[in-house]
C-alpha cells in the first residue's frame, strides 16, 4: 500500500499588505504542493497606500479593500484574531482554534496609536485607516463651511489652519492629499476666495521621511513646499490647547484640526513570541527568516529588516517595504519546501516619493 506524503502546511497570519501578497505569491508558487492558511480578524484586506484617495474622494472605501477568499484562489482563508504564537511547539492559536504550521510567516502588521489629548479629543484625527480617512474627509469639509460662515478673522483663520504632526509616510500622504483637497473645496465657495489655507507638516527629525536617505527627503520636502504645504522639521509639540497648538519653539498656531500621524508600532502580538527582535520588531536575516528558527518569517511593519542599501539599518514601516517584503517571504517560504530559490531583500526607493505628494486629479489603479 502506497502512502501519500502529507502536504506542507504553512501559515500566514494578518491579511495587511504583506500578509496577502505573502499569500499570494506562495499560492502561485506551490499549486497543490502545500496547504496555505491565512489567518485575519476579517475577510477582506486593506489597500493602505489608496487612503488619500478615499480621503479627497477620488476612490470609494469599497475601491481600497479586496475580500480574500475570492481574491486568493488555493489559500484557506481562517476568520479569527490570533492569540499566541507557540514557536516550539509550531502552533499559531486564536480565537476559533487551533492551528498547526510547518512554516509560519508572521505578517500581523502595525496598531495605530492615536494620540489621546482630551483638551482638543473633537480635533484630533488620525490617518491609519478607512474610516479615519473619511472621517478626515467630512472633518475638512465642515472647517471650511464653519470658516465660510463666519466674520471673526482668528475663527476664520483657526478652521482653515491643519496641522499634521508626523513626517512619516502616513503624514506626509495626508498633508499632500489634505492640501489638494481643502483647495478645491474652497474653490467652489466665493466666501473662500481670499481666505489662506494653511497645511502644516511637523515632525521633530530633522528631516521628513527621516528612513529616507537625505537627498530623496529633500526632494519630497520641495515638492510639498511646491504644492503649498508648510514643512517644519525639528519641530516638537509643546502644548495642546482647545484653541490650537503652541510649538516648543514658542509659535501659537490657531487651529481645529491636528491630524495624529506618531505612534505606528508593530502588534504586540509579536512581543511574546520569544525571538529575538530589535526596535519591537522581529529580528530576520536579508532572505526574512528568524535566526535559528528557520520555519519562521516575517515580513512587513512586524519585520526587522536589514536593508541591504543602509548597512547597520533596518528597513522603515511602509506600504511599498510590506509589499515587496510580502512577495519576497511568500517566494523564500516557497523556495523551503521545494520550489524556486531563495532570494534576499533588496529594494529600491527611489519611486516611493513620487505616490506620497501625487496630485489627487486622478485615481490611482487598484490592483
Amino acid at each position: 500500500m502506497t502512502v501519500t506524503p502529507s502536504r506542507p502546511q504553512v501559515v500566514i497570519v494578518g491579511a495587511g499588505v504583506a500578509g496577502y501578497q505573502a499569500a499570494r505569491t506562495l499560492s502561485r508558487r506551490v499549486g497543490g504542493g502545500a496547504e496555505v492558511v491565512l489567518v485575519n480578524p476579517t475577510g477582506a484586506a486593506l489597500h493602505p497606500e489608496l487612503l488619500p484617495q478615499v480621503m479627497t474622494g477620488f476612490l470609494s472605501p469599497d475601491r481600497v479593500s479586496v475580500p480574500l477568499a475570492e481574491t486568493l484562489p488555493g489559500v484557506r482563508v481562517v476568520l479569527g484574531t490570533v492569540t499566541h504564537i507557540d514557536a516550539h511547539a509550531r502552533r499559531v492559536l486564536y480565537d476559533g482554534g487551533v492551528l498547526d504550521y510547518d512554516r509560519l510567516i508572521v505578517a500581523a502588521g502595525g496598531v495605530s496609536e492615536v494620540a489621546q489629548v482630551s483638551a482638543v479629543s473633537a480635533h484630533s484625527v488620525g490617518f491609519h485607516n478607512v474610516g479615519q480617512a473619511l472621517h478626515l474627509r467630512d472633518h475638512i469639509d465642515r472647517q471650511l463651511s464653519l470658516a465660510a460662515a463666519s466674520t471673526d478673522p482668528f475663527e476664520r483663520a483657526a478652521h482653515c489652519t491643519f496641522v499634521v504632526l508626523g513626517a512619516g509616510y502616513a503624514g506626509t500622504a495626508a498633508a499632500s492629499a489634505g492640501q489638494s483637497l481643502s483647495q478645491s473645496i474652497a474653490r467652489r465657495d466665493p466666501r473662500l476666495r481670499e481666505q489662506p489655507i494653511r497645511w502644516i507638516l511637523a515632525d521633530p527629525a530633522e528631516w521628513l521621511l527621516p528612513d529616507m536617505r537625505h537627498r530623496l527627503s529633500r526632494t519630497t520636502a520641495r515638492m510639498l513646499r511646491s504644492q503649498g504645504v508648510e514643512v517644519r522639521t525639528r519641530t516638537s509639540v509643546g502644548q495642546v490647547t482647545s484653541r490650537g497648538l503652541r510649538f516648543t519653539d514658542g509659535e501659537f498656531i490657531p487651529t481645529r484640526t491636528i491630524v495624529w500621524s506618531f505612534g505606528v508600532r508593530p502588534d504586540p502580538l509579536v512581543t511574546n513570541l520569544g525571538l529575538a527582535a530589535e526596535q519591537g520588531r522581529i529580528r530576520v536575516d536579508e532572505h526574512l527568516a528568524v535566526p535559528g528558527r528557520p520555519e519562521i518569517y516575517a515580513c512587513g511593519d512586524v519585520a526587522a529588516v536589514p536593508d541591504l542599501t543602509r548597512p547597520g539599518k533596518i528597513t522603515p514601516m511602509s506600504g511599498r517595504h510590506a509589499l515587496s517584503q510580502g512577495r519576497l517571504a511568500g517566494g523564500n517560504v516557497a523556495a523551503s519546501i521545494g520550489y524556486g530559490s531563495r532570494r534576499p531583500y533588496q529594494h529600491r526607493i527611489h519611486d516611493s516619493i513620487v505616490d506620497l505628494v501625487r496630485t489627487t486629479e486622478q485615481p490611482l489603479p487598484v490592483a
